[in-house]
């Protein structure tokens, strides 16, 4: 029985690491989608800021109150683009280069492509959570008290 159970208890073990790849692969495409979404709602704004451009430019109006709002949600869209991949470097072990923007992986100290010193990864603190005990909860069973035995000598 002992070989049955190291099989069983090997295939549990694969399942579960099968699993969380899975799971990781699942979480990198829905940011991947998010960063593509993201990447399109940047295109249609910059579309709309050249409109506006064009169209004051034609008109002789003065546009700017309206430019500035523009290139103010194109910047905070690129802050949210950043954050998504940082966040799928992330999950893939990889670390980005600030200069170049690069990936690389996360024991590399230098970026392969300009050379520059990448930044420590800041370590992750544990999320820390008001635990209450949890007493075990099973009900008592009355048992009579066992008679000793009488020794013989």
């Amino acid at each position: 029985m002992g070989l049955l159970e190291d099989v069983v208890v090997n295939a549990k073990s694969a399942v579960n690491v099968v699993g969380k790849t899975a799971g990781k692969i699942v979480d990198i495409s829905k940011l991947r989608i998010s960063a593509g979404e993201l990447n399109s709602e940047i295109s249609k704004r910059y579309e709309s800021l050249g409109r506006m451009v064009y169209d004051a430019q034609k008109t002789d109006n003065d546009a700017t109150d309206l430019i500035k709002e523009c290139v103010s949600a194109i910047d905070d869209l690129y802050e949210q683009l950043d954050a998504v991949n940082e966040q799928i470097s992330a999950m893939r072990n990889r670390t980005i280069c600030k200069g170049c923007g690069a990936e690389n992986p996360q024991s590399a100290n230098y970026c392969s492509k300009c050379g520059k010193k990448l930044e420590e990864p800041a370590p992750e603190e544990p999320e820390v959570y008001d635990a209450v005990p949890v007493q075990d909860q099973q009900p008592e069973q009355e048992t009579e008290p066992e008679a000793e035995e009488p020794k013989n000598e």
